[in-house]
């Protein structure tokens, strides 16, 4: 499976930005598709949001409903539409795709600041 991300980049703070992400090569009929950052403390990756094929939703504790998450499944696009954006939402972003295996996009930057 490959991942191909877009979107990301400089934002104001207080202001919306909106990520995408492709799946192509062996897509099965189910899977779980979303968004992980890098948790700058740790190197480590932490939930942001993901979606299902049967649209079960998940979102990140730190989210409180400023992000929404949505897909394409014609397309095996998943779409982030992040609002209210804060200087702690500065990191990098990567796609994840999970079925019987995970999978993960390059990475694209977002940075919060004025």
């Amino acid at each position: 499976v490959q991942l191909v991300e877009s979107g990301g980049g400089l934002v104001q703070p207080g202001g919306s930005l909106r990520l995408s992400c492709k799946a192509s090569g062996g897509i099965s009929l189910v899977y779980v598709m979303g968004w992980y950052r890098q948790v700058p403390d740790n190197g480590g990756r932490e939930l942001v949001a993901t979606i299902t094929t049967t649209d079960v939703i998940q979102y990140g504790d730190f989210v409180n409903g400023r992000f929404i998450i949505s897909r394409d499944g014609a397309k095996n696009t998943v779409n982030l539409e992040m609002n209210n954006l804060e200087p702690g939402a500065t990191s990098v972003y990567y796609c994840h795709f999970r079925n019987r295996r995970k999978y993960w996009g390059q990475g694209t930057q977002i940075n919060v600041s004025s």
